[in-house]
Parts: C-alpha cells; sequence; structure tokens
C-alpha cells in the first residue's frame, strides 16, 4: 500500500471511530502526543485529553460525519464534509467542517479542526 494510501485509510478509521464514539478505534490512529485543535473553542494534548473530548457532555449520541473531499500532500491530509449532532440543551445542529490530519511516524500527530454551524 502506498504511503498515500495508508494516511487515507487511518483517517478514514479515525471517522468511523467517530461514528461509532468507538474510542479504542479513534485512540488507535493516534501518537500518545497527539494534539486536537479545535479553533476557536479548544486545544487537547496527549490520548486522555483526547478521549475526554470524543464524547463531549454538551452533545449526546453519534455525530454524523460525510467527508466529501480527501487532499493528501506529504504528511498531510486534508478533508472537508458536512456533519450532524445533538446538542443537550439546543437539540439538532448541522456543521460543516475541514479536518487537517499532520501525521508522524504512521499515526495521527495533530487535528486542526475548522467547524462552521449550518442553518
Amino acid at each position: 500500500m502506498r504511503h498515500d494510501d495508508t494516511q487515507r485509510a487511518l483517517v478514514a478509521e479515525y471517522f468511523d471511530g467517530f461514528r461509532t464514539s468507538d474510542h479504542r478505534r479513534i485512540l488507535a490512529t493516534l501518537t500518545e502526543d497527539v494534539e486536537w485543535v479545535i479553533h476557536g473553542h479548544r486545544t487537547t494534548r496527549g490520548k486522555a485529553e483526547f478521549d475526554d473530548e470524543i464524547e463531549n457532555p454538551a452533545f449526546s449520541g453519534s455525530p454524523e460525519l460525510e467527508v466529501q473531499r480527501v487532499y493528501v500532500d506529504g504528511p498531510v491530509v486534508v478533508t472537508t464534509g458536512e456533519g450532524g449532532g445533538v446538542s443537550v440543551e439546543q437539540g439538532p445542529f448541522r456543521f460543516a467542517f475541514s479536518d487537517l490530519f499532520t501525521f508522524r511516524d504512521g499515526l495521527i500527530a495533530r487535528v486542526d479542526s475548522y467547524l462552521v454551524p449550518l442553518t
């Protein structure tokens, strides 16, 4: 399998894990010191903090995530798409997203998430 294909497969595994709230599946794609920067909201550092954010208590259930585009450039994979979820306080919501995954030693070392609410 080519390097690009391996990274694409790992990102697909990451998203599949989120769709089912499968913590072990998601964490297996990450380095121990992973950083997750949810721009404008929060930054987590390390697998333990990342794990806590997978099922944020402000949301109910697993998110719907539709990846529409995937771009690979060296150690970086960029995805765009749309998703939906349920806020405990405000009910169902939709959003557009772009996630930028930076790889190191075959695993995801950093995730930059950009989320935009949709009406």
